[in-house]
């Protein structure tokens, strides 16, 4: 395709009140319309004909794009001219999935030579497919009266998942230098809650440690020695209905429930314990079971890419009671949710109530940030009354919540949605360390 620049346009308009005036003033001036209109013709060709042939234009096409959710990524393309002509001002299109995110969607080239460099930054906002799907590019010769462009049909099926290389990246920070396990390990033996041998009393020690029948049968002080028992079983409980598919910080919350709960795993395995996802909306929809060592991870990871986003509301008492039902021996139960009315409050709270009766129940609760900021706005209107008011509320019923379970024995994360993952972690480790697993 081939058409004119701006500022081809812009000569033409200003050179046709100096041809009126030339064919008013002089009898053979209407002339000079023609002769225009002949010029502009030439002057775009030869333009066209200098800029280079789009037939030999040539694409390489980037390696395959792999986005992870929230994570800023490029993509690459680069285009070939030739020698058949000195292009200037190449740029280009990219037409791509919503999904994918794209910041700019006409970007300028990095030119060297006979090659043109697009570069394309994108920060996916949700998980699924993304496809890539046409490339326009376009330039103009060496006058910049005309663009060239050329368009290439990609088909490039792409497929946004979960930012696995976030959590690796986390969970690197977190356990490098075994900061958060140093504490467990030096109580591993001693303290823990497993029986591991017995050994001579030595100052110091804790005297609720001494085996008094032993120690009679031996005429020697012995005490208990104990380690910390292994092999829990934890289970991640992640609500992907309507209201946990809404956006917070910029991310849904199913997608950081996912993020955290891939990072409380890796954990989980890597301290000898069993890990597993459960997924559910109106029914339950994924369930792994509890697996054990780290080559287990990978399972989870995707088993996670497979959680979708849903517009149903969520059926506690269906989910939790099913999730009961599969649970053989004790477990901890860290359930990620989020609700907005009281009547589906008080359905899980009932539910919750049932799976403690022989389960350890975490519930993690995302501070919704936008809703306080509502809250403790300045009101310069009735609007923002109104809407402090509502907020107010809602955080309020919020906080009634959550006050309820803690009094019925659950424990509460309440974090931002940045911090969830390491918060989660923080809670874990803090019930391992009183032995409440």
């Amino acid at each position: 395709m081939i058409y004119p620049t701006p500022r081809a346009i812009v000569v033409l308009a200003a050179s046709l009140p100096i041809v009126l005036i030339v064919g008013i003033a002089i009898p053979a001036g209407w002339l000079a319309g023609p002769a225009l209109v002949a010029l502009a013709a030439l002057m775009l060709a030869l333009d066209a004909i200098m800029g280079g042939s789009r037939s030999g234009l040539t694409l390489t096409t980037p390696d395959r794009l792999t986005p992870g959710l929230g994570r800023p990524g490029r993509a690459d393309f680069t285009v070939r001219f030739g020698a058949s002509g000195s292009p200037r001002r190449p740029e280009a299109a990219l037409a791509a999935d919503r999904r994918l995110g794209l910041i700019q969607g006409v970007v300028p080239a990095t030119q060297g030579g006979e090659t043109a460099h697009f570069s394309f930054p994108f920060v996916p906002g949700r998980r699924g497919p993304a496809d890539i799907s046409r490339l326009w590019v376009r330039w103009t010769g060496p006058l910049g009266l005309v663009w060239k462009q050329k368009v290439f049909d990609l088909d490039d099926p792409t497929t946004i998942s979960t930012d696995l290389q976030a959590v690796r990246d986390e969970a690197v920070k977190l356990f490098a230098r075994d900061a958060l396990f140093g504490a467990k390990s030096q109580i591993e033996l001693g303290e823990g809650s497993e029986f591991q041998a017995l050994r001579d009393f030595q100052p110091g020690m804790d005297r609720r440690a001494i085996d008094w029948k032993q120690s009679a049968r031996h005429s020697a002080l012995l005490a208990k020695e104990f380690r910390t028992e292994r092999n829990h079983h934890v289970i991640m409980a992640l609500d992907c209905g309507r209201v946990m598919s809404e956006p917070v910080g910029g991310m849904p919350r199913v997608d950081r429930a996912i993020h955290a709960s891939l990072l409380l795993a890796y954990a989980c395995l890597r301290s000898g314990d069993r890990a597993g996802l459960y997924a559910f909306d109106s029914a339950p929809r994924v369930s792994t079971g509890a697996a054990a060592g780290l080559e287990a991870f990978r399972s989870l990871q995707m088993v996670a890419g497979r959680i979708d986003y849903s517009t149903n509301e969520t059926n506690y008492t269906l989910a939790l009671s099913s999730l009961a039902g599969t649970l053989k021996r004790r477990s901890l139960v860290v359930v990620f949710t989020d609700f907005t009315d009281s009547i589906a409050a008080e359905l899980m709270i009932e539910s919750l109530g049932r799976l403690l009766r022989r389960h350890l129940v975490l519930f993690v609760v995302l501070r919704d940030e936008e809703l306080e900021g509502l809250a403790e706005a300045e009101a310069n209107d009735t609007d923002d009354v109104a809407r402090a008011v509502v907020a107010s509320g809602l955080l309020r019923e919020r906080d009634l919540v959550v006050t309820r379970l803690r009094r019925m024995g659950v424990h509460i994360v309440d974090t931002p949605a940045d911090r969830m993952g390491p918060a989660v972690i923080n809670a874990y480790l803090d019930l391992k360390r009183r032995d409440l697993l």
